[in-house]
């Protein structure tokens, strides 16, 4: 549950600002009947210069991706204008740090499975949400079990956007491992390789190589997973993206999800098969380290990521 005071006083709907308590959709609206939507999850970071987005331009760029594959990018505004709102949502709303979520969907118009003569609808929410598994999560790890549920196939629905129909997949997987004593839930792709959690990217290390699942897995193309990767080519550790049996996990030195919610979160045990130690592994703990550092200003931003709220 999130505190009343930690959600945005202002929200951006189409253009204008408008109340919280005003954000609200009719019943009939399409979205909630056939699920038309797309969005990101964004984090802005409390840094010594002032609060600072991370990869902003890529998540809004993703999210016009995700609009096109569906058909549904609103003409009226350009990735630019959309950046700039983003920024502005923070600005308005007095943030030092928060979660942003741009999303667009399709309202009220007409009923039924064709969607064209519904409008499109965009807003930019803000609020402040903490760690997505748990402060403790991020040092000691989480417990998390291979889903029953597998990921859609790749002439299904697409993996590469971010829509909001595919995390009812998502939200299976989840319900299913917290329902089991889990903290999370890892699926496989319709093929029986692993693909990802039910809302995070995953990566295994393994004699010093890094892991991770390709975009042909049906996963998500994770902003951070995509960090990650430069910044483990940056100390040297070699990343191979390949398709991963799932018998691989039980026996890699570290494994830890990816994503703008969960960061950086190490995984202790996967079907209470204990992976490594049993708690985070030094290359996981060193990529946090290098991590938090960028977002949080405290080292030297070479890869652009950071976008400043002036």
């Amino acid at each position: 549950m999130v505190a009343k005071n930690e959600l945005a006083e202002l929200i951006w709907h189409n253009g204008r600002f408008i109340k919280w308590a005003d954000a609200t959709i009719h019943v009939m609206s399409h979205v909630v009947h056939y699920g038309t939507s797309v969005f990101e999850g964004i984090r802005c970071y409390n840094t010594p210069q002032g609060p600072a987005v991370f990869r902003l331009e890529d998540h809004i760029q993703r999210l016009f991706n995700s609009a096109k594959i569906y058909r549904m990018v609103p003409e009226e505004y350009s990735v630019d204008d959309i950046i700039h709102a983003c920024a502005e949502s923070v600005k308005v709303n007095h943030f030092t740090e928060c979660y942003i979520r741009p999303v667009i969907f399709r309202g009220l118009g007409e009923f039924g499975v064709n969607p064209f003569n519904c409008p499109i609808q965009t807003y930019i929410v803000t609020w402040h949400w903490g760690k997505y598994l748990g402060e403790e999560a991020l040092e000691q790890g989480v417990d998390v079990m291979v889903s029953s549920w597998k990921r859609f196939s790749p002439d299904t629905l697409p993996s590469l956007a971010k829509a909001g129909a595919n995390y009812m997949n998502s939200q299976l997987i989840k319900m299913e491992a917290i329902t089991n004593g889990y903290a999370e839930g890892i699926a496989l792709d319709s093929y029986g390789f692993v693909s990802e959690g039910s809302g995070e990217n995953l990566f295994l290390i393994s004699k010093g190589v890094a892991y991770t699942p390709p975009l042909s897995a049906s996963i998500l193309p994770g902003i951070t997973r995509d960090s990650v990767i430069a910044i483990l080519k940056e100390i040297g550790i070699p990343v191979r993206e390949q398709m991963i049996p799932r018998e691989m996990l039980y026996i890699a030195d570290e494994v830890f999800f990816t994503g703008t919610a969960a960061e950086i979160t190490p995984i202790r045990s996967i079907d209470r098969i204990t992976i490594g130690s049993g708690k985070r592994g030094p290359i996981t703990k060193r990529l946090q380290e290098e991590f938090f550092k960028i977002v949080s200003g405290q080292r030297e931003d070479k890869f652009d990521w950071l976008f400043f709220i002036k």
